[in-house]
């Protein structure tokens, strides 16, 4: 009994989280310290507010609010807007009045089932006045899991099944044998694992809401899929490979709630189901090209203003609210102050928990929790190339590689661009971007993880792991005499000293972090969260959960604001109707004190 009831105040918590939905913004310039608390209470056009943090969320928000006619001054404590989502110049690299070279913090791609921040990219206009970001989306329609020891790789497509199966597919009596079929023809695991693993994939398909939190939640991925007693193709390929590379985190502490969301949300768009288009796009041309730039123009004309080079150091709460921030400028030097009628923190949780002080923190009890939530290191490195080497026509999952790389080679999606005549020296002709998600593996050249290497040893280290999965079957796929140069964002620094650090972390998902995500409203009235660490519906750290919390913290300012102004939209992930009447039946069982009808062992 005791039980159940934790479990339903649970939900309750996952409602309270997931009430607000809606919003769109507004334009201009916040007043010196002080003249928040003397602000008028009402809605209305011409309110100003105070986006602290210039990625995703932030820009986000800003959009929203800018459209709606709120005055909106975005501060970001770097000298260029995008955060981790930007792409950057590498220093030093333009020659002949070429561009220099295009670096960033990793790849990023766009899958179908993102829903509300494609709705943002449609709203954001390109120069030509016909088109928006959205029309730079590219298809890339391929998947290769790079084998290392000489085992054979596999490509697979990557796209929406052209003749989406009809409905029964998705009911448990067929959804095994069908997902079955395509996990065995695309990974070659002996049968008996892979039909095992659409089991445990049906066993969460199925579970109700209630248990999805209540039990799952606290459950590691690993275990849900029984992976220690499996081969350990099967523990690299959904285990392994599953959450290093694609949710940034590992299988043995990773909550099955959120990695299983991840996989059914790929599975509903590859049947076509509630997607905005295919599984996996990226951007025809560098991020800041196709995307940052463009938005930013955007938001500049509708008013918003960006103070860069101003870290906040203080959200300063007095008489019930908060009354304006502390910034410290990279220009001038010396700390300040800017105030506004209300506040949208879109900082990185790392970021922003540090500007929390205590009077605030004791005004909502709900912010200490963001204290227990955990980061971890996702870093891009570049390597230019002098030759074209389209290795597949998507991305590279290294599942063999102990650093968890990801790649993807990238002047094969920029075809308004000739890396020769555009970037650098003229003797790049592509690029070819990593992820390395893990940095506290050994690695196969010098037996270090990647944390305690130099910068000069993780180049070399990531490069030989490259080749060990690319170049062990015969072919010569990766050659030393191509590389030209390399790239790793300067947020990290001090590799091979005491104390190496990385600026720009990413949220990793254990077991029971829901439980210490704070929802965009706070306790505080002028107030909001906005950030991949808010409580969201897409639940992980990515660039469509930053962009439906930021939609989510507008709605909740509008609220408090007492605004006319319509509510954001808020797009949730797609949930099947077919199964509907059996997580009815789960939630019963699971209020009752029993297993999933299918979770059998």
């Amino acid at each position: 009994m005791g039980r159940r009831q934790g479990n339903e105040r649970n939900e309750r918590t996952r409602r309270e989280f997931l009430a607000t939905a809606g919003g769109a913004g507004g334009a201009a310039a916040l007043a010196s310290a002080g003249r928040a608390g003397a602000a008028a209470r009402h809605g209305g056009p011409g309110r100003d507010v105070a986006v602290l943090g210039g990625g995703v969320a932030g820009l986000s928000a800003a959009q929203e609010l800018a459209e709606r006619g709120y005055r909106v001054t975005v501060y970001e404590r770097n000298t260029a807007l995008g955060g981790k989502a930007r792409s950057m110049d590498v220093p030093g690299t333009a020659r002949d009045g070429r561009r220099p070279l295009p670096g960033e913090h990793g790849f990023r791609f766009f899958p179908g089932f993102y829903r509300n921040l494609p709705d943002t990219l449609r709203r954001i206009p390109l120069p030509d006045g016909r088109h928006s970001v959205h029309d730079n989306l590219v298809n890339a329609t391929e998947e290769l899991f790079a084998r290392a020891d000489g085992r054979p790789d596999l490509r697979i497509p990557f796209h929406t099944l052209l003749a989406p199966p009809d409905l029964a597919a998705l009911l448990p009596d067929a959804l095994p044998g069908t997902l079955a079929g395509a996990l065995d023809t695309a990974l070659r695991l002996p049968p008996g694992e892979v039909l095992h693993f659409t089991h445990r994939v049906l066993v969460h398909l199925t579970s109700c809401d209630q248990r999805r939190y209540g039990q799952w939640e606290r459950v590691p991925w690993w275990d849900f899929i029984d992976a220690a007693r499996m081969s350990q193709d099967y523990q690299r390929l959904l285990g392994t490979g599953v959450t290093r590379n694609v949710i940034a985190t590992k299988a043995e502490i990773a909550s099955t709630r959120t990695v299983a969301r991840v996989f059914q949300a790929f599975l509903y768009n590859g049947l076509g189901r509630g997607d905005d288009g295919e599984p996996d796009r990226v951007l025809n041309a560098p991020t800041n090209e196709a995307w940052i730039n463009p938005w930013a123009a955007h938001l500049r004309r509708l008013g918003v203003r960006f103070a860069l080079g101003a870290e906040v150091e203080e959200v300063v709460y007095r008489d019930g609210r908060v009354s304006h921030i502390r910034l410290r400028s990279r220009e001038l030097g010396v700390p300040r102050a800017a105030s506004a009628d209300h506040y949208v923190s879109a900082m990185p949780v790392e970021h922003a928990r540090a500007t929390w002080g205590g009077a605030l923190r004791a005004a909502d009890p709900r912010l200490a929790r963001c204290d227990r939530l955990r980061t971890d290191w996702m870093v891009g490195v570049q390597f230019y190339l002098r030759t074209r080497t389209p290795i597949v026509h998507g991305h590279v999952n290294h599942v063999d590689s102990p650093w968890a790389l990801t790649t993807i080679s990238q002047a094969q999606f920029w075809p308004g661009r000739d890396f020769r005549a555009d970037y650098g020296d003229g003797q790049v002709a592509d690029c070819l971007s990593v992820c390395v998600s893990q940095w506290d593996a050994p690695g196969i050249l010098y037996g270090k993880p990647a944390i305690a290497c130099t910068k000069q040893e993780v180049i070399r280290e990531v490069w030989a792991q490259l080749k060990a999965g690319l170049n062990d079957t015969g072919r010569r796929v990766l050659s030393d005499d191509d590389v030209h140069s390399w790239f790793m964002d300067p947020a990290v620094t001090g590799l091979g000293g005491p104390s190496p650090a990385n600026r720009e972390q990413l949220l990793v998902h254990p077991t029971g972090t829901w439980y210490d995500r704070p929802p965009s409203h706070t306790a505080v009235p002028n107030f909001f969260l906005a950030g991949d660490y808010v409580a969201t519906d897409m639940d992980l750290a990515t660039m469509e959960g930053a962009n439906e919390s930021a939609r989510r913290a507008v709605n909740a300012l509008l609220d408090a604001d007492g605004s006319p102004a319509p509510r954001c939209r808020v797009w949730t992930l797609y949930r099947p109707p077919e199964l509907e009447p059996f997580q009815r039946q789960d939630e019963a069982r699971y209020r009752a004190g029993r297993p999933n009808v299918f979770d059998v062992r």
